[in-house]
């Protein structure tokens, strides 16, 4: 598996499937998600607000993951997670974690081969860039451990950064992970 680091508009990423850093309600909101949702469009709004209608009435758990269409976005799909918010005292890593190996195995039930992530929970979330590196390369790799042969068709995992210096705490915690 292909697994890189770019300094890169998510919106603007060819990949079948890119992550939404999104709020519970799923209605969309600043950051990461205003984005996506504006580049998608008003359908996926549309969509989002049928799934919270028939499917998830109280919300998107943090941790989980759900998927939309892409709409007007290059990728195909939009996996839509929700990751901890430690303002709101949600400071335990395993929270980051599900949010990350959820949206890798809905990528894969969905027969995604590239996906792109944003930096989960970093930001206005209040968790650090570094400890959101860490989290995510530790968790890429465990997923692709555990799940061997399986994981062959998703073939490229991409992480989306805004900065130089974010492109360089996640290059060094994958490198960390993988060759440690």
């Amino acid at each position: 598996m292909d697994i890189s680091v770019e300094v890169a508009d998510i919106t603007t990423l060819d990949v079948d499937a890119i992550v939404n850093a999104a709020n519970s309600s799923l209605m969309g909101g600043g950051g990461v998600d205003g984005a996506i949702h504006r580049a998608a469009g008003p359908e996926l709004l549309e969509e989002c607000k049928q799934i919270r209608a028939n499917d998830l009435p109280d919300g998107l758990p943090t941790g989980q993951a759900v998927a939309t269409k892409g709409y007007d976005l290059l990728a195909r799909w939009v996996i839509h997670t929700v990751g901890p918010n430690k303002h709101a005292g949600q400071t335990d890593p395993f929270l980051l974690e599900s949010a990350f190996r959820n949206s890798l195995d809905l990528a894969l039930q969905m027969g995604a081969r590239s996906v792109a992530f944003p930096a989960i929970s970093a930001g206005v979330y209040g968790w650090d860039m570094p400890e959101v590196a860490q989290i995510a390369a530790v968790t890429i790799r465990d997923w692709i451990d555990s799940n061997g042969s399986q994981c062959a068709t998703l073939q490229t995992v991409t992480i989306a950064v805004t900065s130089d210096e974010a492109r360089r705490i996640f290059e060094s915690a994958l490198d960390s992970a993988f060759h440690s």
